[in-house]
């Protein structure tokens, strides 16, 4: 793959940013891609390593050592073709990715791993610039009608490859705009939300139908069913269309039961982050939750917890700060006793870098206030034995707090939607569907299909995208009898 020799003569080099008291200033994507000589020297350090670990450690199997020997080569049109035919939106995962294929390099067994998101995220930038990105309409059309509820990465897929397939789709989605948490989870600093703008104008070219504010199901709060001017009964999309995929994702926030929770300034964090989006999209907004000037405290160390803290500091948030339950990770990871696997290790994000305080083993304890306001949170330090959390005796302190902001993660799907077309669900409250066999991605309810978290839990954009793709030959087998749509 790419130069024999490569992976021993050059060093991986990543891609550049935005200094942070430059990007903090405005909501813009601050990534800067790799040029065609350093793609090209990317390229050159994959491996002939004869068993490929890259292409299972991704979730659709990207076929990375292929795309990488064309990128070394020059041949971007060929590279882009060869990516699309695993990923259909490879400007999401090459934004938002925490790249899994990385992990798997074999190169990273003892070096840094091959630079493969990168690489992707030049390649499908330079299809987009060089107008290669085109729609795919079907040519032949099957007379089969198929609705998908959600529009999020696993909606998209499935739709868009049903409708190449040449089934009439209508994406039904309960926000104002496409794009599910791609819309209004993730921030425009991380990705900007042109790329899926321009993603349905391509999708629409190829018949996809989309229907936005409408609410499929029944029994929602009142507080749910205001987002949406309309809504539609399950049992109705049941006669109008032949197959239903429900792609919904995994919308309940986890909440934390502590005294104080009721106070204002206490928010979930799919409270906070969706607002700036609207604002960054152009609505006026009432009252919109803000940082600025507070003293923030963002409780939960992943991927939306980071997105608070970036949001915090454009903000102007006077002091950010992040808790996290668990034990501090290493900073390396042992290689040879985790690798081909996801590894648990430090992680610093790009908004950690433009200023937050992080803290680990934190359990919080309750919040404090006055006039019914948080002011304050008090914790304490907690130790883990034997998988049980202890609290560290005499270890309870207080922390100044403006803005709580819980990002501890989703436990499920919105019940009602499962409730009303009445799905089998797993012990998690998901929908209940294997990935195997004759009736892979069926619910117990005839003709509907589950796809991405709805199915899986909460979960990574990559594996919405590979679960969209297989539902979606799986409502085509279901539909003809048979189906070309790739696994």
């Amino acid at each position: 793959m790419g130069k024999i020799t490569g992976f021993m003569e050059f060093k991986r080099q990543e891609e550049g940013h935005l200094a942070p008291d430059t990007r903090v200033k405005n909501y813009k994507e601050f990534t800067i891609a790799l040029s065609d000589p350093q793609a090209k020297v990317q390229g050159a350090r994959c491996m002939d390593c004869g068993i490929p670990f890259c292409n299972t450690g991704c979730p659709v199997n990207n076929l990375i050592p292929d795309w990488n020997d064309l990128v070394y080569h020059g041949n971007y049109r060929a590279a882009l073709e060869t990516l699309h035919s695993t990923n259909n939106f490879p400007e999401f995962t090459g934004r938002v990715c925490p790249a899994p294929c990385e992990s798997a390099c074999t190169l990273g067994i003892n070096d840094d791993p091959v630079g493969i998101k990168s690489i992707e995220h030049k390649i499908i930038d330079t299809g987009w610039e060089h107008g290669w990105v085109v729609p795919q309409p079907p040519t032949t059309l099957t007379g089969k009608k198929v609705a998908i509820v959600g529009s999020g990465p696993a909606g998209l897929a499935a739709a868009q490859q049903l409708a190449r397939a040449g089934h009439a789709v209508t994406v039904f989605e309960k926000s104002d705009r496409i794009g599910g948490l791609l819309r209004y989870g993730i921030p425009d600093f991380k990705m900007e939300k042109s790329h899926i703008d321009r993603r349905v104008e391509q999708m629409e070219a190829e018949g996809v139908v989309f229907r936005t504010s409408v609410m499929v199901g029944k029994d929602f709060p009142a507080t749910v069913s205001n987002m949406a001017r309309e809504t539609i009964f399950p049992e109705d999309l049941e006669k109008a269309f032949d197959a239903v995929v429900i792609a919904g994702g995994a919308e309940q926030p986890r909440d934390l039961p502590v005294p104080g929770r009721q106070l204002k300034g206490v928010h979930f964090a799919m409270d906070f982050l969706p607002q700036q989006n609207r604002v960054n999209a152009g609505d006026k907004l009432k009252d919109q939750l803000k940082a600025t000037g507070k003293h923030v405290v963002v409780i939960g160390g992943g991927d939306t917890g980071s997105d608070c803290v970036g949001t915090s500091n454009r903000h102007g948030a006077a002091s950010v700060t992040q808790f996290e339950l668990m034990p501090q990770p290493p900073e390396q990871e042992n290689k040879p006793l985790v690798w081909p696997y996801w590894p648990t290790r430090l992680r610093t994000s790009s908004s950690h870098e433009e200023g937050c305080e992080r803290d680990w083993a934190v359990a919080t304890k309750r919040l404090e206030g006055k006039g019914g306001k948080v002011e304050k949170l008090i914790a304490c330090r907690v130790e883990w034995k034997e998988g049980r959390m202890i609290e560290v005796p005499d270890s309870e302190f207080e922390m100044k707090a403006d803005l709580v902001l819980l990002a501890m993660g989703f436990v499920s799907p919105v019940q009602q939607v499962l409730d009303a077309f009445g799905v089998q669900k797993d012990a998690r409250g998901n929908a209940r569907a294997t990935t195997d066999g004759e009736q892979c991605y069926q619910t117990s309810a005839p003709k509907v299909f589950a796809a991405g978290d709805v199915r899986r839990g909460q979960s990574l954009v990559v594996w919405a995208i590979r679960e969209g793709r297989q539902c979606a030959r799986a409502v085509d087998e279901f539909l003809m009898g048979s189906s070309v749509l790739p696994r």
